[in-house]
């Protein structure tokens, strides 16, 4: 097993509900610990740059809108397969898809409001880190 650390967003749909207690209870008692958190307001600027792997998507502008539309809750995660944990605790993309128990089973309104964004690779995970922290935010 192998330490890892990976990226974690809280979305808007869940802020605006009060659900970040919840969100992170569950990703504790599955294991991760959270080393860098902090709460902030994406511009547009921040959102297309973050989500520029899909701006060929049809789905693109809903996305950046969405995300840009209230305060997201950026965290990194350290555990044991970080990773592949926070995706399993996440739940499937589409809330009618996720697993009982799963944050977006549970917290999900809809499939593009599905409260959590998690980093889907190692690669990724390392990229998405250092967009919103410096390595000196982040403590174990």
């Amino acid at each position: 097993m192998t330490q890892e650390r990976t990226l974690s967003i809280i979305k808007p749909d869940a802020t605006r509900r009060n659900l970040i207690g919840k969100i992170i209870t569950k990703l504790e008692d599955g294991g991760l610990k959270v080393v860098a958190q902090k709460k902030i307001q994406l511009t547009q600027e921040m959102a297309k740059e973050f989500y520029e792997v899909h701006k060929d998507r049809p789905f693109y502008n809903d996305l950046v809108n969405f995300m840009i539309s209230g305060p997201v809750v950026v965290q990194v995660l350290e555990g044991e397969n970080a990773v592949l944990k926070n995706r399993e605790i996440m739940g499937a993309t589409n809330p009618d898809e996720a697993k009982p128990g799963t944050i977006r089973k549970e917290f999900a309104e809809s499939l593009e409001a599905n409260s959590v964004h998690g980093s889907d690779s190692i690669d990724n995970a390392k990229i998405e880190v250092s967009f919103f922290f410096d390595d000196e935010e982040i403590v174990g």
